[in-house]
């Protein structure tokens, strides 16, 4: 499967969301508007969480982890996915695309496994509270962090190196906004179902082992909240997993849509349109989902707010 890439193909040739001209500008500006609330949304959410000492908690040193996977893996697809509404050939070079395929595989994976990690530490504060500070030290939240950010560049470094080692000889066109596995090894004319295979093990494996840490978690914690006596001790411990569980949700069912499937049930139009939703909507609506929906953090934030328009009026005095 393994072979020395031959190929005179140099570049590849993405191909966008659509063909269609008169949708290429509204199509420009919906998703730079998208991915510039992306970006305040998520460093925004970083900083708040980084000035505020009410948020120096494992709980949040876990969401700011998260908001930086997203701003990085959205910054990896969106710009270039933009370039394809304003020209007429959007172009990337061979080391690129691979560069591209790697990062992108990076915080994906990354962001999977940091979810599972948010579940165990979720799973740690209400079940155990009294051991929580103890459990959850820095030096483990460190781990918990660092073990996916290694594992995930690992894995990814994995699957780019042997994707593109395969030999492409025939069209250079990528019917994607993106180099992503699957629209790539439908250029090749090496043999690819090993890679199909390898792609579908790696997935799964990582997919169910996560999900299984989440599933696991939540099971312990409901239990723990149906045991709770007070009525607004159970409010506050679903209100502090709701965003999680949402977040969760969003993410994992798009995965099993995306790849855990056949590649014979792929259709690439349909790949488009999920890979959007998790390139381009789900790192918006992170950062969305866990302030609107915690009070400490819509309080931090306000009073950065307030700061600011201090500051603001203070300066024009």
């Amino acid at each position: 499967m393994a072979q020395i890439n031959c190929s005179p193909i140099k570049e590849f040739i993405l191909m966008g969301l659509t063909d269609q001209k008169e949708l290429k500008m509204p199509l420009f500006v919906i998703f730079l508007s998208i991915y510039l609330f992306t970006v305040v949304g998520n460093l925004g959410l970083i900083l708040v969480i980084r000035t505020d000492a009410r948020l120096n908690t494992p709980m949040y040193f876990f969401l700011s982890n998260l908001a930086f996977v997203d701003f990085c893996y959205s910054s990896v697809i969106t710009p270039k996915m933009l370039g394809n509404f304003l020209y007429k050939q959007n172009v990337i070079s061979f080391k690129a695309c691979a560069a591209q395929l790697g990062c992108f595989l990076t915080f994906m994976i990354s962001e999977c496994l940091l979810l599972a990690s948010m579940a165990y530490d979720r799973y740690v504060a209400i079940c155990n509270p009294l051991l929580y500070i103890v459990t959850m030290s820095p030096g483990i939240c460190i781990q918990l962090v660092a073990v996916p950010y290694c594992h995930s560049f690992l894995m990814a470094l994995f699957h780019t190196i042997l994707t593109f080692h395969l030999s492409y000889c025939h069209s250079n066109i990528i019917s994607h906004f993106y180099c992503d596995d699957m629209p790539l090894l439908r250029l090749t004319c090496s043999d690819s179902h090993s890679k199909q295979l390898l792609i579908l093990t790696c997935a799964g494996v990582t997919f169910i082992s996560s999900v299984l840490i989440v599933f696991v978690s939540y099971i312990y914690i409901i239990s723990a909240i149906l045991r709770m006596c007070s009525a607004e001790g159970r409010c506050k411990a679903f209100s502090t997993c709701s965003s999680h569980v949402l977040a969760v949700t969003i993410f994992y069912s798009t995965l099993i849509f995306m790849y855990l499937q056949p590649s014979s049930n792929h259709s690439l139009d349909t790949d488009k349109m999920a890979s959007v939703f998790y390139t381009v909507i789900i790192p918006m609506l992170n950062p969305l989902i866990y302030s609107l929906r915690n009070k400490d953090v819509k309080d931090a934030l306000k009073k950065v707010i307030s700061i600011n328009n201090q500051a603001f009026v203070f300066m024009k005095f």
